[in-house]
């Protein structure tokens, strides 16, 4: 376990490679969201090998790529509302972006928004 609510195999690269690194900061504003709502946090995508990354349309120099963003669902929550979180609780810093069924969030220093 990295956490007391996530575990290594939950940021693998969905081809089967086996990369499975997750950055220390991510994993704390993931759990942040679990505290928060009390409720699981799905990795829909996590650390992506650059043949995953190419396969699934992911920007070239995706933070998918070190194990810097991951893609996610918060059971029972709807996805605006996790975008809408994230962007208040994290104005100044990181990658947050809305699709319609998932959000993606990266810690990238700095800002940016946007929607999918």
């Amino acid at each position: 376990m990295l956490s007391e609510h996530f575990d290594r195999d939950e940021f693998r690269c969905r081809c089967g490679c086996g990369l499975n690194t997750v950055d220390a900061e991510l994993l704390q504003v993931l759990q942040r969201l679990r505290n928060h709502f009390d409720s699981p946090v799905i990795v829909t995508s996590g650390h992506r090998c650059y043949e995953h990354n190419h396969a699934v349309m992911g920007a070239v120099k995706s933070l998918h790529l070190v194990g810097k963003a991951a893609d996610i669902k918060v059971k029972g929550q709807p996805s605006n509302d996790v975008f809408t979180l994230l962007s208040r609780w994290y104005p100044e810093k990181y990658g947050v972006a809305l699709y319609p069924s998932w959000v993606h969030v990266d810690v990238r220093p700095d800002r940016a928004r946007w929607r999918g």
